[in-house]
């Protein structure tokens, strides 16, 4: 059974109560995790406090960054077996899955490269007087991970965090925690000092509550719903407590008449299909040129009955959702489609091999689309392809930008200025031009606008969002 892990130590949480680990490919439990409360999370956060005043805070920046690359080798040693653990915890593809583990292995390496590049500058001022900016942590950095990538999430999320000199307090996804659990027990093994990094389980409002909530946290670090992320501000606000936010999308795929088709086609199909449709990055809807869009439709409509939802092991194109109420989720979103009259284009299949009680939900490619309509404008979070067509770039911008969202875009055209025009004019956070995803992009800053929240992880802007600036002043005549 796994256990919190706190100041190196896997501990029982104070109450003793359990919640059960659910298999997504079966819906059945197969082990169990702490149900943790505040007096789990104020053991964690004094942990932490005491290893950033007595040990972290001693370390250069470079023994920092050389921690992080024995993590991230110790990592790569044990990819096989992380892949393994988010494979049964979130029902992922074995390829999907160990393409996590390994994107875990680059965030570490990315950050270990980066902790002694994180510099103030000098700053021309009175005759007199040297000024200076430094760049320091935070302090404890709270961080709610949630359950679609657990392992991606942490790395750029806890990787910036400990580079820049905090010291970390997580609370994983009660749907998907295992493999957050074992990468701590690696930190400990190549010698992250006690406290440095520590994981608390339990339910968003019981443990993530009360992490927002606790003033020996300095910073906390959300990802999930626009409805939570919420509730994190207002929690953190009452302390005056800086958040990072990162709460979803409705990625538009717009493709021009010109677009390379052959080129497009797997990305537009990815986009959705990965991760089981659970990315809130995933181009859910395809804005697509009028002219092109019978036959655009007639060809994505080829691959998606193609598609196979099934067991993980199996490596299918996508696996089960996480739980019983996400699936639910989707089919009451297809469910009001048909009752709108949305037509289906096509749609996947659930391989016969699935077992009874697993959350599988096969592909579906929907079109015409009305952008008012539930679909076009709230995360499904599921494999579902919400297609319309336009008529000019005036059209597809107002379309593009017609949601609460502004995460990721991505414009399909050959016309090098109008790549640059949809570029400026589409409001997210990241556009792709000519491809989707940059194949994750650690180094590529990652957040959004609008809805989508604010604040950026990945790259080397992620690091300077977990520091805080100071200016130093000096008169000397």
């Amino acid at each position: 059974m796994p256990l919190n892990f706190i100041d190196n130590q896997a501990v029982r949480s104070a109450s003793s109560q359990t919640l059960p680990v659910i298999d997504p490919a079966d819906g059945q439990p197969y082990d169990t995790i702490e149900r943790s409360s505040a007096a789990d999370v104020d053991m964690a956060v004094q942990a932490a406090r005491r290893c950033l005043d007595t040990t972290w805070s001693r370390l250069s920046a470079a023994e920092r960054g050389r921690l992080l690359m024995k993590l991230s080798a110790k990592v790569a040693e044990h990819a096989d077996e992380l892949a393994t653990i988010e494979q049964r915890d979130c029902g992922k593809p074995t390829q999907q899955a160990r393409a996590d583990a390994l994107a875990l292995v680059r965030y570490f390496e990315f950050y270990a490269g980066a902790a002694d590049k994180l510099h103030g500058d000098t700053i021309p001022y009175l005759d007199g007087y040297s000024v200076l900016t430094w760049r320091e942590p935070h302090g404890v950095t709270g961080h709610v991970i949630p359950w679609n990538y657990p392992m991606q999430i942490f790395g750029r999320s806890v990787g910036g965090a400990l580079a820049a000199g905090n010291t970390c307090v997580v609370k994983p996804s009660e749907d998907a925690c295992l493999s957050l659990i074992r990468v701590a027990g690696l930190a400990a093994e190549v010698g992250f000092p006690a406290g440095a990094l520590n994981i608390v389980t339990g339910y968003g409002h019981e443990v993530g509550d009360a992490l927002a909530r606790h003033p020996g946290v300095d910073h906390i670090s959300f990802t999930g719903s626009p409805r939570v992320g919420t509730l994190i501000q207002q929690a953190a606000a009452e302390r005056h407590c800086p958040v990072t936010l990162e709460l979803g999308g409705k990625g538009p795929q717009i493709v021009f008449e010109d677009a390379d088709i052959d080129a497009a086609l797997p990305f537009l199909v990815s986009a959705i299909v990965q991760n089981s449709g659970q990315t809130c990055s995933a181009g859910s809807r395809l804005l697509v040129q009028r002219g092109l869009y019978e036959p655009l439709l007639a060809r994505l409509g080829e691959v998606f009955r193609a598609l196979r939802a099934g067991p993980p092991a199996l490596d299918p194109d996508l696996g089960p959702l996480i739980r019983q109420t996400q699936l639910e989720r989707v089919r009451g979103f297809l469910d009001q489609a048909r009752a709108d009259g949305i037509a289906t284009v096509a749609a996947g299949h659930v391989m016969d091999e699935v077992a009874a009680g697993g959350y599988y939900a096969a592909p579906v490619l929907l079109r015409d689309v009305p952008p008012g309509h539930r679909l076009a404008q709230e995360e499904v979070f599921g494999p579902v392809l919400a297609a319309m067509p336009f008529d000019d770039e005036d059209h597809a911008v107002a379309l593009a930008n017609g949601t609460a969202f502004g995460l990721v875009a991505g414009v399909w055209t050959r016309d090098g200025a109008r790549q640059f025009r949809m570029a400026r004019r589409v409001k997210a956070g990241q556009v792709f031009v000519n491809n989707y995803g940059a194949g994750g992009g650690v180094e590529l800053p990652f957040g959004g606008v609008k809805s989508s929240g604010y604040g950026r992880e990945k790259g080397f802007e992620a690091l300077l969002g977990f520091t805080t600036l100071k200016t130093v002043a000096f008169r000397h005549g």
